[in-house]
C-alpha cells in the first residue's frame, strides 16, 4: 500500500511513502535502468538490525515464554466455549486482517479517481485493467480490479484459519478439548464460523475503506468486495475438505491458494487464455462495480463451497483424531 501510494503520487518513486516500504527500495534499485546498487546497503543495515533486535531478545526471556510477559486471565468464566476457544486463539489474527484490508481499501480508493492519469497513454495497462475489471469505465475497472485482487488475498486469510484445525490438531492441543464433553463438530464449527465469517468481515471493511477513500457511493463498491466471497469461500471449503477426509494432504490447500493467486494476479497481465482463468473460481465472477450482475456464478460457487465443507466436516467425524 505504502509502495502504491508513493507511485501515485510522484513519477519517479521519490515519495517519502515509496522510501517507507521496502518494495519502494526494488523500485527505487532500479534494475536494467541506471541502477543504483547503494540502495541494496538498505536491505542489508535492514536485515543486520532485525537479526541483532532478535538475537538480544532471545537471548533476554525465558525458553518457551514471551519477552513481554503475558497476563494471567481470570481463574474461572472466561472461556465457556468451544467457540469461544477458538475466537480466543484466533482473533488476533482477525483483527490484523480487518485493520490491513481496510487500510488498504482507503488507499486504492484514494486512488482510484487517478487511475486514468495512473495508465496515461499506455494502452497495454488498459488492456490488463480492462480485462482484470471487466470493459466499463476505467475508474470502475480499477475498482473492480482492486476488489479482485483484494478478494484473492482473502483466500490466504480463510486457508490459514481453516488449517488452524490442523495445527491444533498436529499440535496435541485439541485432544484435551475433545477429551471433555466437547464433540467433533462442536470443536470445528467454532473455527469454521471464524474463518468463513472472517472472510466477510474483512471484505466487508475492504469495500468500506474504498468507499471511503474514493468518496462516492458505497453500495457498488461492497457490492463489488462481497461478490468475491462465493470464490473465497470455495477455496476455503476445500481446504476443509483436504483437512477432514486426508489431514496429511491439508497443506496442499496453500498450494491451491497460492495457484489462484497467480492466475487472477498474472494471467490477466500474460493475457493467458480465458480458459486457464476460468480454472481459479474467481475468474466465474461479475465484474463489480461497473459490469452487470449474474447470480448463475454467484449461487454456484456458495452452493460448491457449502458442499466441500459438508463433505470435509463428515470426513472429520469418521476419521481418527492422529497426526
Amino acid at each position: 500500500m505504502l509502495r502504491a501510494a508513493g507511485d501515485s503520487a510522484t513519477d519517479d518513486g521519490s515519495s517519502v511513502l515509496t522510501w517507507l516500504s521496502p518494495l519502494g527500495w526494488l523500485e527505487n534499485l532500479r534494475p536494467f535502468a541506471d541502477e543504483r546498487w547503494w540502495v541494496l546497503a538498505l536491505f542489508a543495515a535492514a536485515i543486520a538490525a532485525q537479526g541483532v533486535t532478535a538475537y538480544v531478545l532471545a537471548g533476554r526471556r525465558d525458553l518457551g515464554m514471551s519477552f513481554l510477559p503475558t497476563r494471567p486471565g481470570r481463574a474461572s468464566g472466561r472461556l465457556r466455549t468451544a467457540g469461544g476457544l477458538a475466537w480466543r486463539l484466533q482473533r488476533g489474527s482477525v483483527l490484523g486482517w480487518s485493520i490491513g484490508f481496510l487500510l488498504a481499501g482507503v488507499v486504492y480508493g484514494a486512488m482510484a479517481e487517478g487511475a486514468a492519469d495512473l495508465v496515461g497513454d499506455n494502452e497495454r495497462a488498459r488492456e490488463i485493467f480492462e480485462r482484470m475489471g471487466g470493459r466499463s469505465a476505467l475508474t470502475d475497472a480499477f475498482l473492480a480490479t482492486m476488489t479482485g485482487m483484494l478478494g484473492l488475498v482473502a483466500a490466504l486469510y480463510v486457508v490459514a484459519s481453516v488449517l488452524r484445525l490442523h495445527g491444533e490438531e498436529t499440535s496435541g492441543r485439541a485432544e484435551p478439548v475433545l477429551a471433555n464433553a466437547v464433540g467433533r463438530l462442536r470443536w470445528a464449527a467454532g473455527h469454521l464460523v471464524i474463518a468463513f465469517g472472517g472472510a466477510a468481515l474483512i471484505m466487508l471493511l475492504a469495500g468500506l475503506g474504498l468507499a471511503v477513500g474514493h468518496g462516492r457511493d458505497a453500495g457498488p463498491i461492497l457490492a463489488g468486495c462481497l461478490v468475491q466471497l462465493p470464490a473465497v469461500w470455495t477455496v476455503g471449503g476445500l481446504a476443509v475438505l483436504l483437512y477432514g477426509l486426508a489431514p496429511r494432504l491439508a497443506p496442499v490447500a496453500w498450494g491451491v491458494a497460492g495457484a489462484v493467486l497467480i492466475i487472477g494476479w498474472i494471467g490477466p497481465a500474460l493475457d493467458v487464455p480465458q480458459a486457464v482463468l476460468d480454472l481459479s473460481p474467481f475468474g466465474h465472477l461479475p465484474k463489480l462495480p461497473g459490469g452487470g450482475m449474474e447470480w448463475g456464478p454467484v449461487l454456484t460457487l456458495t452452493a460448491l463451497a457449502a458442499a466441500l465443507v459438508v463433505a470435509g466436516v463428515a470426513g472429520l467425524r469418521r476419521r481418527d483424531m492422529t497426526t
